[in-house]
């Protein structure tokens, strides 16, 4: 920390209880009140150094020949930094720090300590030592500080600004080229041993690396007043956005007790507590989350969706205003594809209530995901059935949503109180295209239709129709089929696709059987088959290929049975009227036998590919929606 002794003479001051006494042998002839304490003084001392004093003092002895007292409870630092005025003005010695020069060069100017009435006043040396300050990082930082109590005459003599530009042009520099200390401001000395002296390396060893974050830590102890001007100075230095949010990041974290609380179903920390939190009130911490969102910057992921998301949740706990929560809502939308399913279990916070989670607010998200998207002219919207069938994986921003939405939906359906209403809008929301199978859509609805039993069927029908039946996989239709939750209709739509799937397949793989059997070598040619070894080989494979899908297509006819039988466990008294269009599906009436050489023609079945969380055994979150 940088000093500068002033004066020469010893200690002539001491303290009697609340009053400052001046031990020079002459009785005081002038007692200066601030706040609760008193300076008995002499008024010549006084006079030669201060204009002010002079002036005050003069006036009094006009008019009052006794002893001349002053009030002055206005003084910049108080009765702590006045005292520093004395000893200075009696020439004893004193010492110029960073915690003081700055409430002391507020009071010199107070007091008119000019060159006008004494060589070297205080003024002068207080100025020129701020000049030293600014050039280190420690020592502006330290006196941008002390600013905070003596705000107004800091920011008079511009004090405020010159520590800001200072650290400004500091933090916005490549910190490999400079030597002064970064990171907490009082490492002197590198791992490595390297020492420095007046921000001079005095070895040759190659210096620590310093990431570009070296000065999150040291700037989060300013109050936000102060913090939002620094930041302001290095958005205008030009410095990286993701720099920026970075140092926004770390302030939040280290400010915001609510920022960092996990609020989950089991703890019930649903609700934001009325009563402050680690003594920050919630007022305060509301304040502070809507001016730290303001200073955000708005490129597009450049701030990490996690944290836009736990201080949207935050945000909600505070009851932020209606405008910090719309923009953090339309900060996630631009980027909802760089969410996670956790971040999106927002809680319900609302006066009124009524689920869990706060569904209104992912549905907004949501739609500002899709404006943003729709407005996006290098979106793909056009995907080709036959490759979603196949399972092509497109990781387009639309389809990863898709996919998030999903799985957000099956989180929140075995909630008693969310209305179908909610649900179905936020499910719609998603177009068709963007889902390469509906398995997850239908792992969801399975669910909500598991928690509200109370359904009518045309509630049933009205949500099942947001799923498209021929992009299930085959487990998905297998556990369909079985799933008694379900309207009949479409059981009996899946059975159908499943069925078409599997003949279709068969198909195929009849004419892939032919094709390797011309390629074998019917003219028993050796020369020929010797150059063509590599032919016959693929010949062998391909037919183990097709001996397993025998045995795939046997036990998919066996399942297509069994769910024909399942239907019409669930129908009896409906399935006379079904018998027909059964029969125009081609639905076999008779069981194929183990010895069937229907049962075993080579056939070629071409799979969907499965659901990331299987159907059959109730997903990730959720362990009690398997089949009953």
């Amino acid at each position: 920390m940088a000093c500068m002794k002033l004066g020469s003479k010893s200690e002539v001051f001491h303290l009697d209880g609340h009053t400052w006494l001046c031990s020079t042998g002459l009785q005081s002839d002038v007692i200066i009140e601030i706040g609760d304490t008193y300076f008995h003084l002499h008024k010549f001392p006084l006079l030669s150094r201060s204009e002010a004093l002079a002036y005050l003092i003069g006036d009094h002895s006009s008019e009052n020949e006794k002893k001349c007292v002053l009030q002055l409870h206005d003084v910049p630092g108080g009765a702590k930094t006045f005292l520093l005025i004395a000893k200075f003005c009696y020439g004893v010695k004193m010492e110029l720090t960073t915690s003081n020069v700055v409430s002391l060069r507020c009071a010199a100017e107070y007091f008119g300590m000019s060159e006008d009435y004494g060589e070297e006043n205080l003024i002068a040396q207080t100025e020129n030592f701020l000049n030293e300050v600014s050039g280190g990082w420690t020592d502006s930082l330290k006196a941008l500080e002390t600013c905070e109590k003596v705000l107004a005459q800091a920011e008079e003599l511009h004090i405020v600004s010159r520590c800001i530009n200072s650290l400004a042009m500091k933090a916005s520099a490549d910190p490999s080229l400079f030597s002064w200390p970064m990171q907490g401001g009082s490492d002197m000395r590198n791992p490595g041993g390297t020492v420095f002296w007046n921000g001079i390396r005095t070895s040759s060893a190659k210096p620590h690396p310093v990431g570009e974050d070296w000065w999150y830590e040291d700037v989060s102890l300013l109050r936000l007043p102060l913090y939002k001007r620094l930041i302001l100075a290095v958005r205008s230095n030009d410095m990286k956005p993701e720099r920026v949010a970075g140092a926004l990041m770390y302030y939040a974290k280290r400010h915001l007790p609510l920022l960092g609380r996990e609020s989950s179903i089991e703890s019930g920390n649903f609700a934001a507590p009325r009563s402050t939190i680690s003594g920050i009130s919630e007022a305060d911490q509301r304040n502070l989350l809507e001016e730290l969102v303001g200073l955000l910057p708005d490129q597009k992921g450049v701030t990490p969706s996690n944290f836009l998301l736990r201080l949207l949740r935050t945000a909600t706990m505070i009851h932020a205003s209606p405008s910090c929560r719309g923009n953090l809502e339309k900060r996630v939308g631009a980027q909802l594809d760089q969410a996670s399913l956790q971040d999106l279990l927002i809680p319900n916070t609302g006066y009124s209530v009524e689920t869990l989670y706060d569904i209104d607010c992912v549905q907004r998200i949501l739609d500002h995901f899709m404006l943003v998207d729709h407005d996006n002219p290098t979106s793909n919207y056009i995907v080709d059935e036959e490759q979603m069938m196949e399972g092509s994986h497109f990781p387009t921003p639309i389809t990863t949503v898709a996919n998030l939405i999903d799985s957000y939906l099956a989180e929140v359906a075995p909630d008693v109180n969310l209305k179908l209403a909610k649900f179905h809008s936020l499910a719609a929301a998603v177009p068709e295209y963007a889902r390469s199978l509906d398995d997850g859509i239908y792992r969801a609805i399975d669910i909500y239709l598991k928690a509200h039993p109370w359904l009518t069927d045309s509630e049933r029908e009205q949500l099942c129709r947001l799923m498209n039946c021929q992009k299930f996989s085959l487990e998905a239709s297998t556990h369909a089929t079985q799933n008694e939750r379900l309207p009949l209709r479409v059981i009996v739509q899946v059975v159908f696709f499943e069925q078409l799937r599997l003949r279709t397949s068969v198909s195929g793989l009849f004419y892939v059987s032919e094709n390797l059997d011309n390629s074998q070598n019917p003219s028993g040619n050796l020369a020929l088959a010797r150059n063509d070894l590599h032919t016959e080989a693929g010949a062998k494979h391909g037919r183990i290929v097709v001996d397993d899908m025998k045995k795939r297509v046997s036990e998919l006819e066996k399942e297509c049975l069994s769910m024909k039988q399942e239907i019409e466990k669930m129908g009896k008294t409906k399935l006379g009227s079904w018998n027909n269009l059964f029969g125009k599906f081609g639905f076999s009436q008779s069981k194929s036998k183990p010895g069937d050489p229907k049962a075993s023609k080579p056939t070629d079945t071409k799979e969907s590919p499965t659901s990331s969380a299987p159907l059959v055994n109730g997903g990730e979150h959720h362990n009690n929606e398997s089949v009953e």
